[in-house]
Parts: C-alpha cells; structure tokens; sequence
C-alpha cells in the first residue's frame, strides 16, 4: 500500500490515543481502493469458509469471522469502509452463496449490516473514545460492548427485514436473532481484538515469534480438551468445554492481552472445525458458541488487565529510572554550587601557594647564581617549594573529582580521610570568613562503603551550611565541629557549628525540597543530602536546632551497600 504523509496527523493523535499507531499517514485514495478490493475478497472467502448451516435458505451460522475482520477495517479505516462491507455481504449473497431472497431483501440486509456497524463503530471511536490499541481494560469492555449493541440492532433489523418480505414467521425470529446474535459477537470478540493488536503491532514493528514451548503446551492443551468434548455425549459435552478456560488464561497471564488473543483464535477455529467434523446441526452449534463467547469475554478480560498491569510496572520503573536520573543530575547540580560558592576562597587558597612558589624558585635562582651557592638552603627551598606544588595539585584533584559525574562508585572508606578530603574544598571559605574547623575522628573507626564523592558532598553541604550561617551573624569566634564516633547501628558523623539557629517554623520541612531560608537558595542541598543517605541506606536528622548549638548528625551501615 502506498502511504502519504498526513501533515496534520500530530494534531489528530494528541487529541486522544484512539488513533495512535494507525493514522500516522493517510493513505491515498488508490491505496484505499485496494485496500478495500482486497478487504471485499477476503470477506468473501471468510463468508464461504464458515457456511456450515442454513435455516430457512439463510446461511446462519453462529460463526462470522467476516464480520469481526470487518469490524475492525472500520474501526481503523473509518466509517467509509461500511460500503466495503455493504459490496461483500451482497457479493457473498448474491454471487457466491446465489441466495434465493429477492435482491432487494438482500440488500436491504446488507444495508442494515453495514450501516449499523459502521455506525456502531464510530461511536465506540469518537462517543466513547476507544483506543485502537487496546492497552486498557475499559477499551476492551467497550468493545466487547460495541459488539453487543452492533449485534442486537443488527439482528432486529434484519429479522424485521425478513419478516416484512414474509420470509420469516414470527416463531422464527428467535431462533433467527440468537443465531444472529451469537455468530455476530463471537465473530467480532474473535477476530476484531486479534487485528487490531496485529495492526499495533504492525505499525510499531514490534512482530515478535511466541516461545515455542508455550505454543505447543497451549496447541496440546486445547487439542486434548476439543478430543475429550468430541468423545463426550451431547449432553455432557459442554460440562468439559469449561475445561478449555485452563490453556486461554494461562496464556492471557503469560502474554497478556495478545496471548489471549491468539488462544482464543486457536480455540476457536478448533472448535468450529471439531463441531463441523461431526456433523453438529444450528442448535448444538450455537450451544457450544455461546459457551465461546462467554471464554472469550474471559480470556480477554484476563489478558487485558494483565497487558495493563505490565504497563503500569514498566511505567513505574520508567519513571523511577528517569528520578534518579534527574536526582544524579540534581546531585551534579549541587556539588558544581558548592564549589562555585566557594571558588573565591579556593582561587585564595591556591594563590597563597603560587605566589611562596615563585619567591622560592627566586630565591633559588638567587643562590644558584652566587658565587657562594648555598646549596643545602636552595635545596630546602625546592622542598619546599614541591610541598606547595603538591598541596596546589591535591586541591586541584579533589576538586576535579569531586566534580565529576557519572555512575556511583562503591568502595571501602576511611571516615577520617573522607571527612579530611571533603573539608579540604571547605577550610578555605571558613578562613575568608574568619571561621575555624575542628575535625574530631577517633583512631580505630571502622570503614564504611559507598561512594566516597557522594558523601563528601553530603558532609560540605552540612559545613557549608553552617559557614553561612554564621557568616550572617559576624561573629569572630566562629566554629564548626565535625565529629565521628562508633554506634551499635554502625558510624555517625555530627555537624556542629555555634551559629543562629534554626527557625522552628523551617524545623519539619528541612529536607523537603524548596525548603530554605537563602534569598538566594533553591532548597535542595539537604533533600539532596537525604536521598544520597538513603540510597546508602543511612539517614540524616537535625540533633539540635537551638541558637549556638546547632547540629546535623548523619548514619550510615558498616555493611557494604549496593547504590542504584
């Protein structure tokens, strides 16, 4: 088929998600044309192929695959193709089946059918916004009662039809409409649902062969059940008919809404073929059929909610990748914030040794040239000058690595070494502010595991914090404590610093996000802080929030941890 690109059809799909995956492109009226022709011939031979009874000249069997086909070229193709529907059923009548009603009983019927389909149809798509996917269960239940509103308009007009020519009697309306009835929607509940997930999954490329081992379990069960109701009487038949539930869910529970649909399928054509076989007359037909509709309406309930089930995980875990997507990206965030806050101290701190650097390589230049070198002082010089070289350097690194990003790296950490490396970035920015930093870690603590640059963040965060705040109160005798010390749970780490306080009304929304009491904060330094203890399965809480004392004190596990 020829495909046009329809340049409004992103407009048409965001308007609802009945259309998605099936009016991308608009075909072009020859590319309808054939579609339709080939529709026509293949309801033809669908009409020949299930042809087993007749009541009254009528060729009623309560089996029309066609029709299910034809159901669901219109819920895709649009109510146009009811004519194509209305040409098939006068062709099938007239040509292949050569009925005895009068034409125009015929097409009258054949009017009935095809409008009240295609009618049936676009209410089913634009009244009660059915999605041609069928990735939830309400579409199904609308389906399913699509086709049994079709199939009762369908059956009354058509019965009326022939008992307004005199074909029919009123005792033959019953028997007619259920007929009518059953054949209708066990047609559509067949075959309607397996062609529209089969144009899904056409138009996603998504074809995918089902495992063999559930393919023949599936074949043998249902083959073994068919043998058993074939060898059973008439009239306990039916009682193991049930047992045919068993293979059809199991594939409904296995692979959703499309396995159910291929069980039923399968299910289906052996049945007819079986009831067919021993010569079964209208009346057991419709019996077993009935039975059909009601493990269909089962089988793709049950696969439905499966199908949507595994939506709503996949969901989840989509949007759970893409928050701790976004929470590693808030992390970055924050740590570039942090150095970024303190860069002027830093670029001070790295200043410092530059310029001893240069008047040590001076003075080393100096001696070197006098006549009396003193080499042993020149060469404490250089050593000194290397010392400075190596303090530059290892600011430098840290602060390169602790702004790197990427997947967390778990490893064993040296608490007293993490704390130092991190207050490396930090005691800078005290200075400036006239601050002092006390680290308190005795000897003996046990290592933790975990990503060393996340929780070093965690800890400059803290210290950060509290620099500011007592910044804010210019006092000279700034302090900020940091601490650590063995527990039962494993290790905890205080931060302690005597600045002003908490707020009491900021106290429970400390680590909510957007919480902060910074004109110019965003609020997320300690939400970002808790996630990195959680994921690390510790925890942060503030231990004191009074005027002079205040104090954040965080957890974590000695037992190594996996961080996703």
């Amino acid at each position: 088929m020829n495909w046009t690109e329809n340049p409004s059809a992103s407009v048409v799909d965001s308007d609802s998600p009945r259309r998605a995956g099936t009016r991308a492109f608009r075909p072009t009226a020859l590319a309808h044309l054939a579609f339709a022709s080939t529709f026509i011939l293949l309801y033809v031979g669908l009409e020949w192929a299930s042809f087993l009874h007749e009541y009254k000249g009528l060729p009623l069997t309560s089996w029309n695959p066609g029709l299910g086909v034809a159901l669901a070229v219109i819920i895709l193709g649009g109510p146009g193709y009811g004519l194509a529907l209305f040409a098939g059923i006068a062709v099938t009548e007239i040509v292949l089946l050569q009925s005895d009603l009068p034409w125009p009983v015929i097409l009258g019927i054949a009017v009935a059918i095809s409008t009240g389909y295609a009618l049936v149809a676009e209410a089913a798509r634009r009244l009660l916004d059915l999605d041609v996917r069928l990735h939830r269960l309400r579409d199904v239940m609308v389906l399913l009662a699509a086709a049994i509103v079709g199939a009762l308009i369908v059956s009354l007009l058509s019965t009326g039809i022939l008992l307004a020519a005199g074909h029919f009697e009123n005792a033959d309306i019953l028997p007619a409409a259920v007929t009518f009835v059953v054949g209708d929607l066990i047609g559509i509940a067949v075959m309607t649902p397996l062609l529209l997930r089969l144009a899904e999954r056409w138009s996603q490329r998504t074809f995918r062969r089902p495992p063999f081992p559930d393919v023949f379990f599936l074949g043998v069960a249902i083959a073994a059940v068919l043998w058993v109701v074939a060898v059973t009487e008439t009239s306990e038949g039916s009682k193991f008919f049930y047992l045919l539930f068993f293979p059809v869910v199991i594939a409904a529970v296995r692979h959703g809404l499309d396995g159910a649909c291929l069980g039923l399928a399968v299910t289906q054509l052996g049945l007819v073929g079986l009831l067919h076989f021993h010569g079964y007359g209208v009346g057991i037909f419709t019996e077993f059929q009935t039975l059909m509709v009601v493990l269909t309406a089962t089988g793709l309930i049950v696969g439905v909610a499966v199908s949507e089930r595994r939506a709503a995980h996949d969901a989840v875990r989509q949007a759970e990748a893409l928050l701790h997507e976004k929470a590693a990206e808030a992390a970055q965030a924050s740590r570039f914030m942090l150095v970024s806050s303190m860069a002027s101290a830093l670029a001070h701190e790295i200043n410092q040794p530059l310029t001893a650097m240069r008047a040590l390589a001076r003075s080393v230049q100096h001696l070197l040239e006098e006549s009396n070198r003193d080499l042993p002082r020149a060469g404490r010089n250089l050593a000194t000058m290397l010392t400075h070289i190596d303090h530059v350097g290892g600011v430098v690194g840290h602060m390169r690595n602790f702004l790197r990003r990427g997947r967390p790296h778990v490893s064993t950490i040296s608490v007293a070494k993490m704390l130092e490396e991190a207050l490396t970035l930090a005691r800078a920015a005290a200075a400036a502010q006239h601050i002092q930093i006390e680290l308190d870690v005795p000897d003996g603590l046990p290592p933790v595991y975990g990503d060393r640059i996340q929780l070093e963040q965690v800890v400059l965060n803290l210290v950060r914090n509290a620099i500011e705040a007592i910044a804010e109160t210019r006092r000279d005798d700034g302090l900020v404590r940091v601490a650590a010390r063995r527990t039962e749970a494993g290790v905890e780490i205080s931060v302690a610093d005597n600045g002003p306080g908490i707020d009491k009304a900021l106290v429970s929304r400390l680590f909510e996000p957007l919480t902060t009491s910074k004109q110019e904060g965003l609020g997320l330094g300690l939400p970002i802080c808790a996630s990195i203890l959680e994921a690390h399965r510790g925890r942060i809480w503030l231990a004191s929030g009074e005027p002079g004392a205040t104090e954040f004190r965080l957890s974590l596990p000695l037992d190594p941890v996996l961080i996703v």
